[in-house]
Parts: structure tokens; C-alpha cells; sequence
């Protein structure tokens, strides 16, 4: 029987076909196809292999005379940017045999070059590798195009990632708005529900095919007949392309393995991805540390505490990073998993009995306390090592974790986890006994202008109590998913009110982003200036009037369901307002003893089986589909999933289904803080597919 292992396992099989490439090669790769060899054994792998040398996907990059082979690895369609780039470094270099690996099937390539029919043999990839021949400059050399879908980041045992697909998002308000701004009047479409994927952008489209492509080689691999199930209209589209992938049809027949696969749209609750509630360390770790360059997932460990260096300015000019990705070592493997999946005082208290037990075996002079564990107790734990080159290369990766913890737990934003947890606390109180206008008017007090002319007379906050224009966005994300919990008013008054209050808010909140001495990431996409002297008042007013555009759409994401409307449980008198996880309510339907059918889960997979199925129920009881009948079930989280929602999935399996394998995969691991960039920054018609 297939188990989840199987799957976490099928990236280093794939990984395994662009390794046995790189002997004596120059291997030259994208930032996506990078971090998810990064989750697979990383740069090691590939240097194990006989590579020798790994650069960055540029133009400005180049080889040697003595350097004759190169690999290049891309997530994209051998089109446009793509191309010049490969020509550019092919044309400053002195290869004689060049290896293409792209992560897009032939197939896609065929569509995107408007290529319907079906053709033998791979004619794109074949005039590809000519192309490659003349920029060498001589057409005896060799040359090899060749597919494999090298895109899924194998983060944990419960957890594949798909960082090629990191920004494909489902589709929001203003999309459909601009979906139907093409179409004629009679065509157009009532809600996002109703899209197919003939009506979206070619860009588009071509993600999503792409995508499904992928899945399909996956279940391929592995042998697996599975039984598609959406949750969403982005979750329809793809659980639709992937049910009628022309592949995928004769591995049905075939296939001698089962498994179920739920679609979630992440609209479907932006609530719980942008809450502080997730009592995890893992989503404090990804919050607080810095991104490592070029990932999307991965952080930056400040490793100085292993070293005999001084701490200066600017350490990571001399210290390479550390990072969370240790995959080789079981005990790390094991202590990331207790951290990513755990609550937050047992992932502390893992991270500390790890750190004592790897002291332990290397008969280092650990001094044992009991108690809470603090980031001072964790460093000197981890300082043991630090004169110990065996120990330290024995134990690297819990040693990173631990300091990844420890640097966590010290760090200065981290109260701030606590004060937009409480806020947000209020706030769902606050829905279940006012209107919605009266819930909103109090974000307004908290965009007072922090210690300028204005704070004097009022007696202002002191800055780090104040809100940043990053968390009250968070905060507006979060109440606006929830707008239709509210209590319901008189609905002209209220409209006339709302609107009201969103000018004033849209005032305050542009002027507290233009008084800004530094612009964040989020803000910099957000009004698309690099620095506070490009950003004039205009600009920033333009901007939040779109953000508030977008934000009015989300609390109807969840219009056309039936039964699943609401993520939000009122105050009884006993006990408070709650929110009320979205995957939560699923999993208790799928599992559910009765196995009642859920009229908002949908069966995709049927084709005209399904059909006559449907029509025979009109008159006779008819057995459909269930998502809990194979033991094997992947949730594919569109738009990405929280380590909050993984401990969560855990957790309800184990107390409803023990004997279910579930494995999530997903576009990306999520902070609280991308969800505003994925909202209002991302471009969900027209992703980068390199061309």
C-alpha cells in the first residue's frame, strides 16, 4: 500500500534524472528550481554528483574555456526571457554540450506556442536543441532538451511545496471585474464560480496546465488513481483540468493504487492566514527571521554564536547564514517536524531536550535546568559546540534550529506577535454584538501618526507601541474577511456609514504610509516606490483606494456555498466568540462516521460516469464518490497553507481517522504577513511564466 513516504520521496527521484546529468558540468539554475533543490539535499547534492560549479540563472553569468559542459535548470517555458538568457550565457562562454532541463511539459510548450494538435516526439524541445547547437557555434556539438518536473520542496513528512507555483493565487473581485471588461455584455460572467479556464488570460491558463501537468506525473510515478475534489472556483478549474488531462485518463485504467484529492481555495479563509492565533514556533520562526535570499520559505540563521568572531555591523558580510532546512540529518529532520507541527511551548521544550541529548552523546559539560526555557539557556547549550569541529559538524543541523529558536524567542518583534493576537481578539468579540461600521471605527484611533506634530497635544504612544501601516493592513485583512459575521444594521444607513468611514480611513492610512522614514517590502510593491522620497501623497492614496477595492470583496468569497458560509462562532453568554478554521469544518465532513456528502465539496473526476450517476440519483439511491474512501488523502491549499493549519490537519486525523495517511501539499508555507502581498500586489491574470 502507497504511504505519504512514498510522495515526500518522489522529488528525489526526479532530482535524480538532472544529477545524473552534471558530471563535470557548470550548473546554472533559476531561484525556484533553486529552493526546491534546497528542501532536496541542496547544493551538496548536485556537487556529490560530479558538478562543478553552481551559478545563478543570468545573463551576467559565464564560463571559461576549461569549462566545456553546462546544465541549465529552469521553471519555465523555453520562450522570451528564458531564451535570452540561456543565449546570452551560452554566447559568453565555450560550450560544447549543453543540457536543458525545464520544469514544463512538452505539452504546455505546445499550447503556449498556439500548437493544438497532437505531434510524435517532442518538435519543440528538437528545434530548441538546434538553437543550442548554433550558439555554440558548431552543429556537431551536442545538445539535450528534456522535461522533468523538478518543482515540489519536500518541507516536511506532512508537507510538499510547490515554489514554482509560489504565486499562483485564486482569483479575487477585481479579476472578475476584469475578466468581464473582455467580454461582451450578454457573456459575462456573475461571480468567479462561474469562470472557466478558456475565459482566463493564456498566461494563466498556462500555469495551471502546467501544474496539473506536474500533479499528473506525480500520481504517474507513483501508480495512483485519484479521485478529484474542489473546494472554490480556482480549485474547480484546476481539479477540472486535472480530471480531464489527457494522460491522466489511460493512468486511470491502469493505475493499481488509490487516493482522494481536496482543492481549497486559500480565499476560502483569509481569516486564519492572516491571524496571530497559530500557537506555533515554526510561523513565529518564518515571521520574525529574514527570508533567505532568493526563498520564499527558508530563513537566515545567524550562525556567529558557533564561531570565535566579534560581533560587528554587518556579521552576514562575514558569516554565511544558517537555515531550517536539514533534511539530511534524521534528528533535525525529526526536531523541524516537532516545531512545524507541534504548539509552541512543545516545540521550545523539543528544541531544548534535542540540544541536551546532542551535548550528551558528545560528553560536553551541560549544565541541566528545569523550568521555562529561555533564548540565554539555548545559546549556551548550542556554545558548547563552538570549539568542537566533530560535534558540530555532527549536530549542524539542530544546532541551526536551536539557534533559529533561540534567535526567535529574543527577537524584538516578537511581542508584537502578542499585541496583534489580543487586538485581534477584541475585534472578534467586538463582530458578534455591533455592526460592521462600528467594528472598523476602531482601527481608526490606532492610525494616528506616530510621535509627529500631531501626538503632542494628544499625548501620543510611544512608537514601538504604536501599530505599523504593515499590521493595521493585516488588521483590515482580517476584520474584512469577516465583515458578514457582523451584526446585521439598516442596510442603507449602513452602506452610507461604511463608506463614509472607509474615506476617512483611506485618508489616515495613506497619510501615516507617507510619513513613513523607511518603506517595507509589503509597502514598496504595495505604491511600487523603492524609497519614501519617490512616494508622493497621490501615489499612496492610489494605492490604498485599490487595497480597499480588494478588501471589500473578501468577506463574499464564500457566497456560493451551501453549507460551509462561515468560519466565525458568536459569543453564547458562556463562551466567547471564536474563529472557526475552515479545514476544520472540512476535515470533521470528510471524516464524519455517517459519511454524509457535503453539498460544497465537489466530485471533479467523474466525467460521464459521474454524469449518469447524477442523472439515476434523480430516481435511485446512487453511491458517489467519498473523499474518506482510499486511506490516502492529499489537501492541495491553493494559495498557500499556515504551520498553524498543519498542526490542525494533524490533529483531526488522529483523533477522527487514525489509520488515514494525509499528506498537504501547497503553493507556499505562509506567514501573516504574505497574505497582503498576495492580495494586492500579486499578478493572479498574468503570472510570470518567463516569457
Amino acid at each position: 500500500m502507497l504511504t505519504t513516504e512514498d510522495f515526500t520521496h518522489f522529488p528525489l527521484q526526479m532530482w535524480e534524472k538532472v544529477l545524473s546529468k552534471v558530471k563535470k558540468a557548470v550548473v546554472f539554475m533559476d531561484d525556484k528550481c533553486a529552493e526546491a533543490l534546497h528542501w532536496s539535499g541542496g547544493a551538496a547534492a548536485l556537487l556529490e554528483a560530479g558538478a562543478k560549479n553552481l551559478k545563478q540563472f543570468s545573463s551576467f553569468e559565464a564560463c571559461g574555456a576549461n569549462e566545456p559542459k553546462a546544465v541549465f535548470v529552469v521553471s519555465t517555458l523555453l520562450k522570451g526571457r528564458t531564451v535570452d538568457i540561456i543565449k546570452d550565457i551560452i554566447s559568453l562562454s565555450h560550450f560544447q554540450y549543453c543540457v536543458v532541463f525545464t520544469t514544463v511539459a512538452h505539452s504546455v510548450h505546445l499550447l503556449a506556442n498556439n500548437v493544438t494538435a497532437e505531434m510524435e516526439g517532442n518538435p519543440v524541445f528538437e528545434q530548441f536543441e538546434e538553437k543550442l547547437c548554433e550558439w555554440m557555434g558548431n552543429m556537431n556539438y551536442t545538445a539535450e532538451v528534456l522535461h522533468v518536473p523538478v518543482v515540489f520542496a519536500p518541507v516536511s513528512q506532512q508537507l510538499l511545496l510547490t515554489p514554482t507555483f509560489a504565486d499562483l493565487f485564486p482569483l479575487l473581485s477585481p479579476d472578475l471585474e476584469t475578466i468581464n471588461a473582455k467580454r461582451p455584455e450578454k457573456k459575462r460572467f456573475g461571480s468567479l464560480i462561474d469562470i472557466d479556464i478558456h475565459s482566463l488570460p493564456a498566461e494563466l491558463q498556462i500555469e495551471i496546465k502546467s501544474l496539473t501537468s506536474v500533479l499528473n506525473a506525480m500520481f504517474e510515478a507513483t501508480g495512483t488513481r485519484e479521485e478529484s475534489f474542489a473546494v472554490g472556483p480556482m480549485s474547480r478549474i484546476i481539479a477540472g483540468e486535472l480530471a480531464s488531462h489527457p494522460q491522466a485518463k489511460n493512468r486511470r485504467k491502469t493505475a493499481p493504487n488509490k487516493a482522494s484529492i481536496i482543492f481549497v481555495d486559500r480565499t476560502m479563509d483569509i481569516t486564519g492566514a492572516v491571524g496571530h492565533h497559530g500557537d506555533n514556533l515554526a510561523e513565529k520562526i518564518l515571521t520574525v527571521l529574514k527570508p533567505l535570499p532568493g526563498h520564499l520559505t527558508d530563513v537566515q540563521v545567524d550562525m556567529l554564536a558557533l564561531t570565535n568572531l566579534q560581533r560587528n555591523p554587518h556579521p552576514q558580510n562575514t558569516l554565511a547564514p544558517g537555515c531550517l532546512a536539514n533534511n539530511q540529518s534524521p534528528a533535525a529532520q525529526s526536531l523541524w517536524e516537532a516545531m512545524l507541527t507541534s504548539k509552541h511551548k512543545e516545540g521550545v521544550m523539543e528544541v531544548r531536550r534535542q540540544l541536551v541529548e546532542a551535548a550528551s552523546k558528545e560528553n560536553l559539560p551541560i549544565k541541566m535546568s528545569m523550568g521555562r526555557v529561555t533564548p540565554e539557556q539555548l545559546c549556551s547549550y548550542v556554545q558548547l559546540f563552538r570549539s568542537n569541529w566533530g560535534a558540530l559538524e555532527s549536530h549542524c543541523g539542530v544546532l541551526q534550529l536551536g539557534l533559529a529558536a533561540a534567535q526567535t524567542l529574543c527577537h524584538p518583534s516578537l511581542p508584537r506577535w502578542d499585541s496583534c493576537l489580543a487586538f485581534e481578539r477584541l475585534l472578534l468579540q467586538a463582530l458578534g454584538d455591533s455592526d460592521f461600521p462600528a467594528v472598523l471605527r476602531q482601527l481608526l484611533p490606532l492610525m494616528q501618526p506616530r510621535g509627529g506634530e500631531d501626538s503632542s497635544a494628544s499625548g501620543s504612544r510611544s512608537s514601538k507601541d504604536d501599530c505599523r501601516p504593515d499590521e493595521l493592513i493585516l488588521l483590515l485583512v482580517y476584520l474584512y474577511s469577516l465583515a458578514d459575521e457582523a451584526q446585521p444594521a439598516e442596510q442603507n444607513a449602513e452602506a452610507e456609514e461604511l463608506e463614509k468611514l472607509e474615506r476617512e480611513l483611506i485618508g489616515a492610512l495613506t497619510l501615516l504610509i507617507t510619513r513613513e522614514t523607511e518603506l517595507s517590502p509589503l509597502l514598496q510593491k504595495l505604491t511600487g516606490c523603492a524609497n519614501p522620497e519617490e512616494l508622493t501623497m497621490e501615489v499612496a492614496h492610489s494605492a490604498v483606494e485599490d487595497m480597499f477595492e480588494t478588501l471589500r470583496g473578501l468577506s463574499h468569497a464564500r457566497d456560493h456555498l451551501k453549507q460551509l458560509r462561515s468560519v466565525y462562532t458568536a459569543s453564547d453568554g458562556v463562551h466567547q466568540a471564536t474563529y472557526r478554521p475552515f479545514l476544520r469544518q472540512i476535515l470533521e465532513e470528510v471524516f464524519h462516521p455517517d459519511r454524509l456528502e457535503c453539498p460544497d465539496i465537489e466530485h471533479m473526476s467523474g466525467g460521464l460516469t459521474d454524469l449518469l450517476k447524477t442523472g439515476f440519483s434523480m430516481f435511485m439511491k446512487v453511491s458517489r464518490p467519498h473523499p474518506s474512501d482510499n486511506p490516502l488523502l492529499f489537501l492541495f491549499l491553493v494559495g498557500g497553507v499556515t504551520p498553524a493549519e498543519l498542526r490542525l490537519i494533524k490533529e483531526i486525523v488522529t483523533t477522527h481517522k487514525p489509520g488515514t495517511q494525509v499528506l498537504v501539499l501547497s503553493t507556499r508555507l505562509l506567514r501573516p504577513t504574505d497574505m497582503p502581498e498576495l492580495l494586492f500586489t500579486t499578478q493572479r491574470l498574468a503570472p510570470d511564466i518567463g516569457v
